[in-house]
């Protein structure tokens, strides 16, 4: 449960989330009561950040570590990167990868938004890749975040600006996300060819 956006805008790209935890459905950790609320973490010149069980983040940062080969710089690379994940998920952190039974793979349940010099991403459960042309958002917040984005891309705004109204947006209305916001930022690459 969150808000978590990216966005890009001519060379400058962001990502931005709300700082809010919750657990079950009756209980949230405020900021001010979470030493380690900032959901996005850098992974090299990357940024992630995930949306599902609040596990994740720890997981996935530890089990990224163990990667030796990792590429972010293109949505096949970054498939490449979370299918070689996907084992280590299920056998070193005991990940279970069950969720409908007619599904086509394994689940590794987590969604995640990437950002990186080379675009913004995000990775779904079945290690589905997607490519951001503007902006995108996950989590609980993420259909006020989508429509504040749409609203702003348009106008003379640069990225924070737009992720930062779609959070804003996200906290604004989802009873599962709260400010402070954390948001980073990367300087597009020109790509080659």
């Amino acid at each position: 449960m969150t808000t978590i956006v990216v966005v890009k805008k001519g060379d400058q790209i962001t990502i931005a989330g709300d700082s809010q935890t919750t657990f079950g459905d009756d209980q949230k950790l405020l900021a001010s009561y979470d030493c380690f609320h900032n959901k996005i973490f850098s992974h090299g010149d990357n940024y992630l950040a995930i949306s599902g069980s609040a596990a994740h983040d720890l997981v996935l940062q530890s089990a990224l570590k163990a990667i030796k080969k990792k590429d972010f710089s293109s949505r096949e690379g970054i498939f490449d990167t979370f299918r070689r994940l996907h084992p280590r998920l299920k056998d070193h952190f005991f990940l279970r990868p069950e969720e409908e039974e007619d599904d086509p793979y394994e689940s590794s349940q987590m969604m995640v938004l990437l950002a990186n010099a080379h675009g913004i991403f995000g990775v779904y459960p079945m290690r589905e890749v997607y490519e951001f042309s503007r902006f995108w958002a996950i989590g609980s917040g993420r259909k006020f975040a989508m429509g504040a984005m749409h609203v702003a891309y348009e106008q003379d705004l640069d990225a924070r600006a737009i992720a930062e109204a779609g959070v804003r947006a996200g906290c604004e209305f989802d009873v599962n996300s709260s400010l402070p916001m954390t948001a980073y930022d990367v300087k597009v690459v020109a790509k080659q060819g």
